[in-house]
C-alpha cells in the first residue's frame, strides 16, 4: 500500500500517495485519481525512485477549482512546482503515460531547470493524433464508432455500475496487443478512475489547439520516450516525432505492445526504468 501524505502550497492542499526509495520522481496523469493501492504504471518505479503519486485538483483529496483554466495543462504544470517546493526538492524527475506524458512535456517546456529526467510514453505534442486513421479517436478509424459508444456509457449516470465496468474492459481492450491477456495484466488490485471534469476540460478546451512542438524543441532535459509499436491511442509515430524533437532523448520502442508497455512488456520495461535512472 501507498502512503498517503497531504502536502501544503501556496495553490492549495494537494494529496499525494509516496512509496519506493531512491532519488525522487513524480508521477500522475491528467485527468485519473489515484488512492493507497497505487497504480500500474507508477508501480513499475517505486523499486528504482521514491515515487510521489499526485492527485491534481479535482482528483481525490487535493482542491476544488474556481474557474476551469486551473485545469489546463499550463496550470497543472504550476501545481506540480508548487508541491515540488513544498516537498523541498531542488529538482525531482517526471514520468507521464499518456495524458500524463502529454503534461510531462509542458511541465519540461516550462519548468525545465526543476526536473532531473523526464520519462514520457504513449504521448503526443500535437492534437493531429485525433487525425491518424490509426487512433482509435479518429472518425477515419473503423473502431471510432464503437469508441465513442464505449465512452458515452462510461460518462452516463444511467449506466449501471456492470456497464460501465464492461464498457471500460472493452474500451481497454481495443488498446492491449493481446487482448485476451487483460485479466492477467490487470488481477492487481490497483487505482486510477477517470476523473470526467478534467477529462471534459482537456477534450473541450485543451485538446483543440493543443500544439507543442515549437515549445519542446528548446527543452534539453534528458529524456526517455517511450511507446509500442501498435498503440491505438496515440499512434507510435507521435512518439518518434516526440523523440525527433528533443534535442537530449532516447527513443525505446516496445514491439509487442499496444498503449500499455508497462504492462504488455514489464521486463524490458524494468530495464528502460534502470536506463532510466542512470540518465544524466
Amino acid at each position: 500500500m501507498w502512503e498517503q501524505k497531504l502536502i501544503n502550497t501556496e495553490r492549495g492542499e494537494f494529496e499525494v500517495f509516496v512509496a519506493g526509495s531512491g532519488e525522487p520522481l513524480c508521477v500522475t496523469h491528467l485527468y485519473s485519481e489515484f488512492n493507497e493501492r497505487g497504480n500500474y504504471f507508477a508501480d513499475m518505479f517505486v523499486n528504482s525512485f521514491s515515487v510521489f503519486l499526485v492527485n491534481l485538483k479535482e482528483a481525490g483529496n487535493s482542491p476544488r477549482v474556481k474557474n476551469g483554466d486551473e485545469l489546463s495543462l499550463s496550470a497543472t504544470s504550476k501545481d506540480l512546482e508548487a508541491i515540488r517546493r513544498a516537498l523541498g526538492f531542488e529538482r525531482w524527475s517526471f514520468a507521464g503515460h499518456s495524458t500524463g506524458g502529454m503534461l510531462g512535456l509542458v511541465y519540461a517546456a516550462k519548468h525545465s531547470s526543476s526536473l532531473k529526467r523526464l520519462m514520457v510514453g504513449g504521448a503526443t505534442a500535437t492534437k493531429e493524433y485525433m487525425e491518424h486513421k490509426s487512433s482509435i479517436y479518429s472518425f477515419k478509424n473503423p473502431l471510432n464508432e464503437t469508441v465513442k459508444e464505449l465512452l458515452s456509457i462510461l460518462k452516463s449516470s444511467d449506466s449501471t455500475k456492470e456497464q460501465r465496468i464492461q464498457a471500460g474492459r472493452e474500451w481497454t481492450e481495443m488498446s492491449l496487443y493481446e487482448p485476451r491477456l487483460f485479466d492477467e495484466y490487470f488481477s492487481k488490485p490497483s487505482s486510477g478512475k477517470v476523473v470526467q471534469k478534467r477529462l471534459d476540460y482537456y477534450i473541450n478546451n485543451e485538446l483543440p489547439t493543443y500544439d507543442i512542438r515549437d515549445h519542446i524543441s528548446h527543452t534539453n532535459t534528458p529524456t526517455i520516450v517511450f511507446c509500442g509499436r501498435y498503440d491505438s491511442q496515440c499512434p507510435f509515430v507521435y512518439s518518434e516525432e516526440i523523440h525527433n524533437l528533443l534535442p537530449n532523448s532516447k527513443l525505446y520502442v516496445f514491439e509487442t505492445s499496444n498503449h500499455f508497455p508497462h504492462l504488455e512488456e514489464k521486463e524490458r520495461f524494468c530495464e528502460m526504468v534502470e536506463d532510466f535512472n542512470e540518465l544524466e
